[in-house]
């Protein structure tokens, strides 16, 4: 049992079950009632599948960085509990299978953006812009906001406007959600030299983008329901929530303010308010301007 659990701790499963919901949702809200139970399944499963390789992918690669912080330290890849060959031999067949499971049973559509997230992740961010760039959290961003895209098209059969919104709002939401962990483990990124904005430019200026990224993040919410996607319940939700993150968000600049705990409420704060959305708009989609291809 505990040779088995090796292999489910390389691969991160809370990121995994994190973009599990948002698939989830790209994938009703492009639905529009018309379920499929083995397009569902298929794209579900095919894409836990990629993420979970991401996951092990990323986890090989970054063994000298986790190594070096107090967060990471005691991942299976640091510790030695998983070797790299195992680590790299799982990671390759999850992706495989994952991959062809996609391609057989969705589109090729699903399949590219896939595809471009995996890219992403792994070679330009992981590899790269993690290490070297303060602008490696918006280009992580991009793989971040993928899972919903490919659960909408997967139904769609086509990158249309509902699926561009879904790929800028979950992209904007990535920014403040990574920075406020970057705020709340900021001793873990400067030990592990790793630049992110916080660490190379000031926890002040990090509060300035992530409340800037939160306006932002609102606006390309409340999109959805303004290009027909979506009803009134949803556009209650992205407001509500987008109006609570920003009043948090804000409240960072008060004089004496505790930056740990602070962050630490927006980053949960984040988590809540994505996981709302993501629910929301897979029960409040109806019939819009998204043509649905036949299954």
């Amino acid at each position: 049992m505990l040779k088995l659990k090796r292999y489910l701790l390389v691969v991160k499963p809370g990121i995994i079950f994190g973009n599990l919901v948002a698939t989830i949702g790209g994938y009703f809200l492009a639905a529009q009632g018309q379920f499929n139970l083995a397009l569902f399944t298929a794209t579900v499963i095919g894409l836990s599948l990629i993420v979970a390789s991401g996951c092990a992918f990323n986890n090989y690669i970054d063994r000298d960085i986790d190594s070096r912080m107090e967060r990471t330290k005691n991942r299976v890849t640091v510790t030695g509990v998983i070797s790299v060959a195992q680590t790299l031999s799982h990671a390759c067949v999850l992706g495989i299978a994952g991959f062809v499971t996609l391609a057989v049973w969705t589109n090729w559509v699903a399949v590219a953006f896939a595809a471009f997230g995996f890219v992403i992740y792994v070679g330009v961010y992981s590899l790269y812009m993690k290490r070297h760039s303060v602008y490696g959290t918006l280009v992580g961003s991009l793989s971040g906001a993928v899972p919903p895209v490919v659960g909408y098209c997967a139904v769609a059969g086509q990158f249309d406007t509902g699926a561009l919104i879904l790929l800028v709002m979950f992209s904007l939401w990535q920014m403040p959600h990574s920075y406020a962990i970057a705020i709340f483990r900021y001793k873990d990124y400067e030990a592990a030299n790793i630049p992110v904005l916080p660490v190379v430019h000031g926890i002040h200026h990090a509060k300035s983008h992530i409340v800037g990224y939160i306006i932002a993040f609102a606006f390309a919410a409340v999109m959805l329901s303004f290009s027909g996607y979506v009803g009134f319940g949803y556009l209650a939700v992205a407001v509500a929530t987008s109006v609570w993150w920003l009043h948090m968000a804000i409240k960072g600049y008060r004089k004496n303010n505790d930056d740990v705990a602070w962050a630490r409420q927006v980053f949960f704060a984040s988590i809540f308010i994505i996981t709302a959305l993501s629910v929301a708009m897979a029960v409040d989609s109806h019939i819009g301007p998204v043509a649905v291809a036949s299954i």
